[in-house]
């Protein structure tokens, strides 16, 4: 870390935090499942939005950040007219600093899709499809429709004219998630929805699935790049088109994550409806990429941390009695878990501020490692901080989102110590 990043020391973090956005207002990272740290560490890949308060139009622009944390400098090394508040254009490094992915939109066409940037020295290349999560070893990207994302949740996809994106009613042959090859561009859809409910064993357990819309949504490669976790939600069909059913009707919405490698086979629903109907949120990856960990509230008591293999056998709380919060992570030493706190949920302050969570999962002892404010003026839901706590490649390093001096900012903390 360049001496130039000033320390955060609030609260009395329980570990060393850097701010890595001093100077730049409106800064985020992309997700709890991928670090925007740089393959090789000395790089960090942001989105910087260009207001705070509302959600994007269709074609308004955004920039994508790059900070070098050797020097302390930073630069805006593209812009991008495919995003949306949550997850930015979706940045993914790929395998080595010269390959950074993210979305953008043709604006002629509204036509979303990818760009293969080098951010050392400006060239690009298009991609023929879209990317929501790029494999580890950077050889490939998959992606749901990143246009109809927002008809079940905003804040996830790209921003286009809501007349042009069509309706998927029922499981159907040609939508579902597409795998790029990064070397030539070239997309597949690898998996259909029609297939996903069709192969899927054990199946997706929904009662007259073509009385709902269906849609991609979350799609994940496991550490290995062997393996997909696919998210597919669904609402009853209405008369008319329905945005953000999510926020409309929560309790009308039916959630699924299918299983698969990447020649289509070992497909399995791990965590179907039934299961999701009693709460839930945010599944990924053990370190193993054969496991899934998740918030459930598996026996109907509030939210626990649960685990799930990826053939969907084996669900079972990781600990009784600790409550679930956040997006948790289990750590490569498969003894602790690392989550964040939504401003609403128990685990918070209650004064805007909130935890990163630190859970030995043999003891069941529990470390508040920084304390940190994400609450933000706009009352638009979608418009919340949401820290979404990354680990880098080497498994030291946590990247973090916050909302302090009035702006989105981001953080690392260093884990060496605890670790």
């Amino acid at each position: 870390m360049h001496d130039s990043f000033p320390r955060y020391v609030d609260f009395q973090p329980k570990v060393p935090v850097w701010c890595v956005t001093p100077e730049r207002r409106g800064c985020l990272h992309r997700f709890f499942d991928t670090s925007p740290i740089s393959p090789s560490g000395r790089y960090l890949a942001l989105f910087q939005m260009p207001f705070e308060d509302r959600q994007p139009d269709p074609g308004d622009v955004g920039h994508i950040v790059v900070i070098d944390l050797e020097s302390g400098t930073d630069a805006v090394v593209a812009e991008t007219r495919g995003w949306e508040p949550q997850m930015g254009a979706n940045l993914n490094w790929g395998g080595n600093d010269h390959e950074l992915f993210f979305n953008d939109v043709d604006t002629d066409t509204w036509e979303p899709f990818a760009w293969k940037l080098d951010p050392l020295t400006g060239d690009k290349q298009r991609m023929g499809g879209i990317v929501y999560h790029a494999s580890p070893d950077g050889k490939w990207l998959i992606a749901a429709n990143m246009a109809t994302m927002r008809k079940t949740q905003p804040g996830y996809g790209v921003a286009v004219p809501p007349d042009i994106v069509g309706r998927s009613i029922g499981p159907v042959d040609n939508d579902g998630f597409w795998l790029t090859d990064t070397q030539t561009g070239e997309t597949r859809l690898i998996l259909s929805l029609v297939d996903a409910f069709a192969r899927a064993d054990p199946p997706i357990r929904l009662d007259n699935p073509d009385t709902y819309e269906l849609y991609g949504f979350h799609s994940k490669f496991n550490p290995q790049s062997d393996r997909l976790m696919l998210s597919i939600r669904g609402y009853p069909v209405t008369d008319e088109p329905l945005w953000d059913a999510f926020g409309r009707g929560h309790n009308d919405v039916r959630f699924a994550w299918v299983t698969m490698t990447l020649d289509g086979s070992e497909l399995h629903c791990a965590v179907g409806p039934e299961e999701w109907v009693k709460g839930g949120h945010h599944a990924t990856w053990f370190p193993d990429g054969q496991r899934i960990s998740m918030n459930l509230n598996i026996d109907r008591e509030g939210l626990r941390f649960v685990q799930v293999n990826a053939d969907g056998s084996g669900l079972r709380t990781m600990l009784e009695k600790t409550p679930g919060s956040g997006h948790p992570t289990v750590h490569q030493d498969n003894s602790h878990v690392l989550t964040d706190t939504y401003t609403l949920e128990k685990t918070s302050f209650g004064d805007g501020t909130i935890p990163l969570r630190w859970i030995d999962l043999k003891s069941g002892r529990e470390d508040v490692l920084v304390r940190i404010n994400t609450q933000q003026p706009c009352k638009d839901s979608v418009m919340r901080v949401d820290p979404h706590p990354a680990w880098d490649r080497t498994w030291r390093y946590v990247t973090f989102n916050a909302f302090v001096d009035g702006t989105r900012r981001v953080y690392v903390a260093d884990m060496k110590d605890i670790l």
